[in-house]
């Protein structure tokens, strides 16, 4: 079947550009009908990805992004023509699933369009128990005492291998190749983020102490 990609970028030549270069490619592509009910037309959507522009016509595509995750997990690549390491962070913090800076490298936006959606199709409706806590992973969330922490599809992932391997290092480059396919093409802190942010849910459930860090070898899941 194939895979429908939501371009949302306000540049008429970069988005034309975008579609021909995806539908090239055995994608199919939707764009914005407006930008001013932008959260509407992502909701309703059946898109399997969002390429999601940081900055939009009255708008902050990372407050979009923010809004959007909260509601819905598809996956979301952001793009932006800004190097500040502080849009990445935020970026990753609100939920994207990678980041890419502009004028990008066709060759690598499809590298990491392809592998965010191979991440995607692998959930499965797998769910087991660690520590007290329900994983679904179909739903990813993680449950306990009625309370629910949702995570992204990559705290998900990095929690699963942590799961796998309870007890065992598994150090950063194990979890970035994993994560993004090729770890060359990967900011380490954008699993920094990842990892901070899957910390607090975990804490939030009352297991704080449930990923440790071994300085230079990489994280344990005690």
């Amino acid at each position: 079947m194939q895979k429908k990609i939501f371009i949302i970028e306000d540049d008429k030549t970069l988005c034309n550009e975008l579609s021909i270069l995806l539908e090239k490619q055995g994608y199919l592509t939707e764009k914005p009908k407006d930008f001013e009910t932008l959260p509407n037309q992502m909701l309703s959507s059946d898109a399997d990805l969002f390429l999601l522009d940081i900055t939009l016509p009255g708008q902050n595509g990372e407050f979009l992004l923010r809004d959007f995750r909260s509601r819905r997990d598809t996956p979301v690549i952001m793009l932006t023509s800004r190097t500040e390491e502080l849009d990445e962070v935020l970026s990753m913090s609100y939920g994207a699933d990678d980041y890419i800076t502009k004028p990008y490298n066709p060759t690598l936006l499809l590298l990491r369009i392809s592998a965010v959606l191979k991440r995607s199709s692998k959930g499965t409706s797998a769910s087991h128990t660690y520590r007290g806590v329900e994983v679904s992973t179909l739903k990813g969330s993680l449950l306990l005492n009625g309370r629910e922490e949702v995570l992204t599809k990559n705290e998900m992932i990095i929690f699963n291998l942590l799961f796998e391997k309870q007890g065992e290092i598994v150090s950063r480059d194990e979890l970035m190749t994993v994560l993004w396919d090729n770890d060359e093409f990967l900011n380490d802190n954008a699993l920094s983020v990842n990892i901070s942010r899957l910390r607090s849910k975990l804490a939030e459930l009352g297991l704080p102490d449930a990923i440790e860090t071994r300085k230079k070898q990489g994280y344990v899941l005690k």
